[in-house]
């Protein structure tokens, strides 16, 4: 039985371990116990950090695992890509899985391959920030954490200080990105890549809670573009993948396009989108098993995707600002084009990012549907 090292043992890497078994495979994960949903799961359960990247080396060894993979998780990318370098198994070169897994080295590439991007730049302290004399509004972001997590839009010179600081707290290197704000459409991109071949899987539309915090709140995918957006798209992706130097397994990518028609890349992560994106509403939109596909990646037995239906399919997330999915969700076995729903705490909280949203509810349809208090439009 074939071995796959599963780095990360939450909630996000559960489909990755159901899939594994699926696919008769042995599963091993690595993770913190506290948290760790996976632990009970997965085959094999090692109490380690994701980040311990050369203790989880050790232990790969002597499992003698066949593949190596995480799926939404941007810090579990580098020690991912270690491992494989190290054993001689399929994966990302590690300095790239680096570069991606920090805002600044990403925007660096972006910017030395004339990859379209915001300006932007690296402050360390407060009195850094402040010698910018840059146009407001301006987002200050952490520069290796996601999940919307220390975002702010700032509006003046009298925000930039707290907001940096707020970065800089929850930043693991106790860095911030000051970057130009670009009021437009968002949208994110799935590619999934084997030995430097990029291939499009899907684009998803995003409905956010806008200033200061930009948690998402909706996907809903196919994304709305037109096929010429679709093929630019599509052609910067490969560029900017290209420029990180990520050629293995899934990537996920983050834009805006102004009214004007700018294209901007605000950052690709290493791994698939989490918010079910990955994990869900790509097989269900196009019919292609992404996690299934990043496992054959990890194993050396990819082939080339293959999309078998063209459907719609969505996620409305809870919070106290959507309040009106609470009853749905209570009730969504009375709706056929909801397939998986929950409610994950009885509390409603104002969303400051990913982990304050408090259930979620995941459809399929062949049009785009539309949910408010009086149920599926």
């Amino acid at each position: 039985m074939k071995k796959l090292a599963i780095i990360g043992a939450s909630y996000l890497q559960e489909p990755l371990v159901k899939k594994a078994k699926e696919m008769g495979l042995y599963s091993i994960c690595f993770a913190w116990a506290d948290g760790a949903t996976c632990k009970d799961k997965c085959d094999k359960f090692y109490d380690i950090s994701t980040i311990e990247k050369e203790r989880i080396l050790e232990v790969c060894r002597q499992e003698h695992i066949d593949g190596i993979a995480t799926m939404a998780s941007d810090v579990a990318a580098p020690t991912v890509a270690y491992v494989a370098n190290q054993m001689g198994l399929v994966g990302n070169d590690y300095e790239a899985a680096v570069r991606a897994n920090n805002k600044f080295l990403m925007r660096n590439a972006f910017a030395s391959a004339g990859v379209p991007c915001p300006q932007y730049k690296m402050v360390t302290s407060v009195e850094e920030a402040n010698s910018l004399d840059w146009n407001y509004p301006l987002i200050v972001k952490p520069s290796d954490r996601s999940g919307s997590l220390g975002v702010t839009k700032v509006l003046s010179i009298g925000e930039l200080v707290p907001a940096v600081e707020k970065a800089i707290s929850v930043s693991f290197k106790k860095e911030a990105i000051v970057e130009e704000f670009i009021e437009g459409r968002e949208i994110s991109v799935e590619f999934i890549s084997y030995n430097g071949t990029h291939y499009p899987l899907q684009i998803t539309d995003k409905v956010t809670t806008e200033a200061p915090h930009f948690v998402e709140l909706e996907h809903h995918q196919p994304s709305t573009l037109s096929e010429v957006m679709y093929d630019k798209i599509y052609d910067i992706t490969k560029d900017a993948l290209n420029s990180l130097g990520l050629t293995n397994g899934a990537s996920h990518s983050e834009y805006k396009i102004t009214k004007e028609g700018r294209i901007a890349i605000m950052e690709i992560g290493g791994r698939m989108g989490g918010d079910f994106i990955g994990s869900d509403l790509v097989r269900l939109s196009t019919g292609y098993d992404f996690v299934k596909g990043i496992i054959d990646v990890a194993l050396g037995k990819f082939e080339t995707p293959i999309k078998t239906i063209n459907m719609c399919s969505g996620v409305f997330f809870l919070s106290k600002e959507t309040d009106y999915l609470k009853s749905i969700i209570e009730h969504y076995n009375l709706y056929p084009k909801i397939v998986e729903a929950a409610i994950t705490s009885k509390e409603l909280k104002n969303v400051q990012c990913s982990a304050d949203r408090n259930g979620y509810a995941i459809y399929q349809s062949n049009t785009r549907i539309r949910l408010d208090k009086n149920g599926i439009k």
